[in-house]
């Protein structure tokens, strides 16, 4: 897992996002440290997506910068899910987490399948690897996302509403990745309305 002695390597300042005629971000400042979960809060259109959007650098901010020690690769779980018309399994959509930021010529090895199948177990899936994601409940759906971002292996992780209708299992083992994870000492950051999660989180930014 990554690991850093760099306490900040990931904050905005004066961030401000449009979309078309509306602000969605205005003036914010934000610091997410290593080895912490940072949960963003707020009402519906206060832009919680949109600043995850700009922490992966989907976005690019009107005013303001994100900044990011470019050593700090970033897995981005979004909400989306491939087509149905791309019958992708469960296990080939974990591996896809495996190709990111490696040449499409080069092959995945011994080493990567393993981390395919840790997070496979982890994620309490293994069993569907072989199903089509189209097959799955919406919390097995978002373990599988949950997999293909923690597969990156990447020092900063953001998470769009991780536990949004999924079934308290499911919820439980996301949430207790998410912490694995910070405690590792990855960047963790989530958008969410979840009471609970919120208050598990070791860091809450509210927005709106």
């Amino acid at each position: 897992m990554p690991t850093t002695t760099d306490a900040t390597p990931l904050h905005v300042a004066g961030l401000v996002v449009r979309r078309g005629d509306r602000t969605v971000l205005d003036g914010v400042d934000a610091t997410f440290p290593v080895g912490s979960v940072t949960a963003l809060t707020g009402p519906n259109g206060s832009g919680k997506s949109t600043l995850l959007d700009a922490l992966a650098g989907v976005v690019t901010p009107d005013a303001g910068a994100v900044t990011r020690r470019t050593s700090v690769g970033v897995a981005y779980v979004t909400q989306s899910v491939p087509p149905s018309a791309l019958p992708l399994t469960v296990r080939a959509t974990v591996r896809m987490g495996r190709w990111s930021g490696r040449p499409w010529w080069r092959p995945l090895v011994r080493a990567d399948r393993d981390v395919v199948d840790e997070q496979l177990d982890r994620m309490g899936i293994a069993s569907l690897s072989d199903r089509p994601l189209d097959e799955l409940s919406g919390g097995q759906r978002q373990r599988t996302l949950v997999a293909l971002g923690l597969a990156q292996r990447a020092g900063v992780l953001l998470v769009d509403e991780p536990t949004a209708g999924v079934d308290a299992e499911s919820g439980r083992l996301v949430v207790r990745a998410l912490a694995d994870e910070a405690a590792s000492g990855v960047v963790v950051v989530h958008a969410t309305h979840d009471p609970t999660v919120i208050a598990g989180a070791d860091r809450v930014v509210r927005l709106g």
